[in-house]
């Protein structure tokens, strides 16, 4: 067992971040960074300060909720946290938790 940092990031589909897919920027510095690996998880419903997510099918919009986790070696995840807030903004919510990890 090894007691690690587990970061995530909650946000929508079309969030961007310079123009870019906020969870491809979060998943490319993730990787410059060396650590291990991330998985982006798509939600069905959700809501938050931003109003409620859905889909608007006549509209043809998607703003459903997005969930892109980490879990690293503290030194490397604390190494990001900067740059993630910076990505992030005030797109969603970041949070970070230990976790023990096998």
């Amino acid at each position: 067992m090894k007691r690690m940092l587990k970061l995530t990031v909650r946000a929508r589909t079309g969030d961007q971040f310079e123009g870019r897919n906020l969870a491809d920027s979060l998943l490319d510095l993730y990787k410059k960074q060396g650590i291990g690996g991330a998985t982006v998880s798509q939600g069905i419903k959700g809501y938050g300060l931003r109003g409620a997510a859905k889909i608007d099918v006549l509209g043809l919009s998607v703003s459903l909720p997005v969930i892109i986790e980490t879990v690293g070696d503290y030194e490397k995840v604390e190494r990001v946290l900067g740059a993630v807030k910076k990505i992030v903004g005030t797109n969603g919510m970041i949070t970070l938790e230990e976790v023990n990890a096998f």
